[in-house]
């Protein structure tokens, strides 16, 4: 397999790649539908006692969510745009002996995909590699409802006690670009967030790390998954919806301060917290684009709800583990 150039200069795969699905693992599979379809708007594409298939455009899946124990992310999908920046990323991992596993049949049509290439990322999250989305002979009900196209499906923000092999990782793999920064103070704790992008999207990948003392307070392997509505309304009504159905709200409505996108975070069936946001900066690459450092995640808003003693338990238990077990990194 050849991942350079005749010139022997490896080409970049920068806007070649984009977050195409996610696949959780959860015994909570009613509570996933009310909150998902019932509360922020996305369609039920498949169900069964195992399984929960939701769409929100063509594609004939976009979150997956699998019965199993872990309550947690289980997969990454990430679309890539042709068969030669697949090839490239290929080359890239089997250059830095990360083991890879080609899949087909029905693993692969569980996700929605006619086949994929699968390894473990940083926090052994499995990752996902593919090019042929399986779309939807019929239309999407929730159609028009969310953006996703060449920015893919939305972000995924994740902690981590090893920011710089992180942000490297997914630099060396996907060319990902550093957009901005964010710093503040969270619970007590000084955090640096840093925002990666691999296509015109402001940032897929969001990495974020204590300052000082390295610790992860996060006890699942991502912080959140982020979704793009089309409208200001789609994200004021989904935000009603999740409330009036009991789900606890870990920040309210509020404006980010980087990507400007207006957007609230409720707290998934899994635990981890999910994004819907409107109308976030893109980034076009033909024009400079500073790399600024902003004093805060927000404007206005994003302010904690329904946070109760447990859930600071939670995360200060989760906090002091991680001190005391090794974060994977495939290199």
């Amino acid at each position: 397999m050849n991942g350079t150039q005749g010139n022997g200069v490896a080409p970049s795969v920068y806007g070649a790649v984009r977050l195409g699905y996610a696949l959780v693992d959860s015994a909570r599979l009613p509570e996933w539908k009310r909150f998902a379809v019932e509360g922020l708007g996305m369609a039920a594409a498949e169900e069964s006692d195992s399984l929960l298939a939701l769409r929100t455009d063509d594609h004939a899946r976009r979150l997956v969510v699998r019965r199993g124990a872990s309550e947690d992310v289980d997969a990454l999908g990430w679309e890539v745009a042709s068969e030669r920046a697949l090839e490239t990323i290929l080359a890239r991992l089997e250059a830095q002996k990360v083991a890879v596993d080609r899949v087909e049949g029905e693993e692969a049509a569980l996700r929605g995909v006619k086949r994929l290439w699968r390894f473990f990322g940083p926090k052994r999250l499995a990752l996902e590699l593919f090019t042929e989305p399986v779309e939807a002979s019929e239309p999407c009900p929730a159609d028009g409802a969310f953006v996703t196209g060449a920015g893919g499906m939305g972000h995924v923000a994740i902690m981590t006690r090893k920011p710089d092999a992180m942000i490297a990782f997914w630099r060396t793999i996907f060319d990902a670009k550093i957009s901005d920064f964010v710093e503040q103070r969270i619970s007590g704790l000084n955090f640096k967030f840093t925002f990666l992008r691999v296509n015109p999207r402001h940032h897929s990948i969001a990495v974020g790390a204590t300052r000082g003392v390295a610790i992860d307070p996060i006890p699942t392997k991502i912080q959140h998954i982020e979704m793009q509505a089309a409208s200001l309304d789609h994200v004021t009504e989904a935000y009603r919806r999740c409330r009036s159905l009991g789900f606890k709200i870990g920040m309210s409505m509020g404006q980010h301060t980087n990507d400007r996108s207006v957007s609230f975070y409720a707290v998934s069936p899994s635990g981890f917290h999910f994004e819907l946001g409107w109308n976030p900066l893109t980034i076009e690459d033909a024009t400079e684009w500073p790399q600024l450092t902003h004093p805060g995640i927000s404007f206005w808003g994003h302010s904690p709800l329904d946070q109760t003693l447990g859930d600071k338990v939670g995360q200060l238990r989760a906090g002091v583990s991680s001190l005391f077990r090794n974060e994977y990194m495939p290199f």
